[in-house]
């Protein structure tokens, strides 16, 4: 059975951003240090801050946990890429591609997808809070589980159709739309 998204009023969503950028401040000071120590021994980048990455080739790539803020990547191509946990914030993406993305847990906050390909993605757990979708194709991707406003269902429900080939959920079931 699949899971459907969480859906939140405007007030009770503000809320838990402030509670959990509050817990963010107040742990912050040696977040950075562990950071820095994680990503050096795991031999992965510690971010993407405002990078160029338009028309890059992420396709197969291992991304998990990579963080991608102010990132420009219009046109970039994440094929079949493992994103699991990567963080993408304050960024617009146009015509960029995730089909077939591992995007478990994936956390996408202040970000605008113009006709972004999600097809086959799978983004069960994902955080999509203040994330704008617009043209974006969703065919057979599973969001099972993700946080998502009542609105951002709706734009993605007029698309949404197909069952994942990897996780077997019904695009449509897994995001709640109404028949």
């Amino acid at each position: 059975m699949t899971r459907k998204p969480l859906v939140f009023s405007k007030t009770l969503l503000s809320g838990v951003i402030s509670v959990l950028l509050v817990v963010l401040v107040w742990c912050g000071s040696a977040l950075p240090a562990q950071a820095a120590a994680s990503a050096a021994a795991s031999g992965k980048s510690l971010d993407y801050s405002n990078e160029g990455l338009a028309n890059k080739d992420f396709s197969g790539a291992d991304l998990r946990s990579e963080e991608f803020p102010g990132a420009d990547l219009d046109r970039a191509n994440f094929t079949n890429a493992n994103l699991e946990g990567a963080v993408f914030s304050t960024s617009t993406l146009k015509e960029t591609n995730f089909q077939s993305a591992n995007m478990n847990q994936v956390m996408m906050d202040q970000v605008r997808l113009f006709d972004v390909n999600l097809n086959d993605a799978v983004l069960t757990d994902a955080m999509l809070l203040r994330t704008i979708f617009k043209d974006v194709t969703v065919t057979g991707a599973d969001f099972s589980g993700a946080i998502l406003s009542g609105l951002q269902v709706k734009e993605l429900c007029k698309a949404a159709s197909g069952v994942n080939p990897k996780t077997g959920a019904d695009t449509r079931e897994s995001l709640g739309c109404k028949s």
